[in-house]
C-alpha cells in the first residue's frame, strides 16, 4: 500500500495540508496547482477572506506537529469588537475560559507554511501553474495545460480533488457519473470585497489587535480581521443589486459618502479606500453541496471541491482540514 502513488489536484490549503498527510503515510504523492508559487512569485491579494482557525483546524495541524509554527504567526481573536452606527464599541468576549478563542492568519501565510512543510517530505513533488483540464479516473491519468500551453500527462494509482470550488476533478466526476452524481451550488445575491488597513508607522495595530471586529448594518456588513504584521483585512459583505449594492456604489464621491454615514470610524484608517474599491474585484458567495465525494476506489474529493460554504460561520478551512484529518485516520486504520 505504502508504494502507491498519489495524484492531488490542488495545492491550496486542504491541498497542502493533505500532502503532508499521505506522505507521512508512505504515499508518493504528486501535487499540482494551477496557481504560481507565491513563495517564490508573491502573493496576489485583493480577494481573500483572512481565515478564523479554530479547534477543528488546529487538531489537523498538532497531528503534523504544524500547529505550534502556524499559531506562532497567527493573532488570538479572543472576543468580537462590535462598531455602532455611532463609533461605540462593545466588546463581547467569545468565551468566560481563557483558552477558548480563535485565531486569525493570513490565507497567503498559511499556505506557504503548509507548502514548505510538504516540500520538506522525502517522496513528494510539487508542480505550479499547471492546470487540471481532464482526467480519467479508470486510467488513473490527469491531463494539464502550463502556461507555454504544452499539455502534460501524469498517471498515478488515486486521483484527489482539493482544488476548490471550481474543481476540475469534481466536474470530471460528474461527467463520469452522469446521473449518479449530484451538484448544486446555491449563490447568494450579496458579494464581497476586500479592503487592507495598513500598521501605524510604528508598525502597531491602529484598532484593538485581539478581536475580529464588527460593523453590521442592515442589508451589509464589515469585518476586520488582524494581522500579524499589525494591518487588518477588512472585507465587505453587500447586496450585488439594489440600493446600498456594488451595483449602486460605482463614484468616489458615492463610496466615500457611503463609508461616511456607514462606517466612519473606518474613513481615517482607509486613506485609499477608493483606490482598492477600484483595484480589488468583488467576489461572489455561495454555498456548493454535491454526491457522492469518491469515485470508486479511484478518487475522491475534500474540501472545498465537496462542500464549500459562505465565509459567516468560520468554517470552511476548519471543515476542509478535518477531512484531510479523518481520511489520514481512515487510512491509518486501513494499513494496520
Amino acid at each position: 500500500m505504502q508504494q502507491k502513488k498519489i495524484l492531488l489536484v490542488g495545492a491550496g490549503l486542504s491541498g497542502s495540508l493533505l500532502t503532508v498527510f499521505l506522505a507521512r503515510l508512505g504515499y508518493a504523492v504528486c501535487a499540482v496547482e494551477s496557481r504560481a508559487d507565491s513563495r517564490r512569485a508573491g502573493y496576489k491579494g485583493g480577494r481573500s477572506i483572512n481565515l478564523a482557525l479554530s479547534h477543528r483546524g488546529i487538531r489537523a495541524l498538532r497531528a503534523l506537529g504544524l500547529a505550534d509554527a502556524v499559531l506562532a504567526e497567527s493573532v488570538p481573536m479572543r472576543g468580537r469588537m462590535m462598531h455602532s452606527l455611532a463609533g461605540d464599541l462593545i466588546y463581547l468576549p467569545y468565551s468566560q475560559r481563557a483558552d477558548e478563542y480563535i485565531n486569525s492568519i493570513s490565507r497567503a501565510r498559511l499556505n506557504e507554511i503548509l507548502l514548505s512543510a510538504a516540500e520538506q517530505e522525502p517522496n513528494v513533488s510539487l508542480h505550479f501553474e499547471e492546470e487540471c483540464i481532464r482526467a480519467d479516473f479508470e486510467a488513473g491519468k490527469i491531463w494539464t495545460s502550463c502556461p507555454a500551453n504544452d499539455i502534460i500527462e501524469w498517471s498515478g494509482d488515486v486521483i484527489l480533488g482539493t482544488d476548490g470550488a471550481n474543481s476540475a476533478i469534481r466536474a470530471a466526476m460528474q461527467s463520469a457519473l452522469g446521473d449518479k452524481f449530484s451538484a448544486h451550488t446555491q449563490w447568494e445575491s450579496h458579494g464581497y470585497k476586500e479592503l487592507a488597513i495598513l500598521p501605524a508607522e510604528n508598525g502597531a495595530f491602529r484598532m484593538e489587535k485581539n478581536a475580529l471586529h464588527i460593523w453590521a448594518r442592515q442589508t451589509y456588513m464589515m469585518i476586520a480581521l488582524p494581522n500579524f504584521d499589525g494591518s487588518f483585512t477588512c472585507t465587505l459583505f453587500m447586496p450585488m443589486e439594489g440600493e446600498n449594492s456594488f451595483a449602486e456604489l460605482q463614484t468616489k464621491e458615492q463610496i466615500e459618502a457611503f463609508f461616511a454615514q456607514q462606517f466612519a470610524d473606518t474613513l481615517p484608517l482607509l486613506p485609499d479606500l477608493y483606490e482598492q474599491w477600484q483595484t480589488n474585484p468583488i467576489g461572489r458567495l455561495g454555498t456548493l453541496r454535491c454526491a457522492p465525494y469518491i469515485y470508486g476506489e479511484r478518487a475522491a474529493l475534500l474540501g472545498d471541491a465537496a462542500h464549500a460554504v459562505v465565509p459567516f460561520y468560520g468554517q470552511g478551512m476548519n471543515a476542509s482540514f478535518e477531512d484531510c484529518l479523518c481520511l489520514y485516520e481512515a487510512l491509518q486504520r486501513h494499513n494496520q
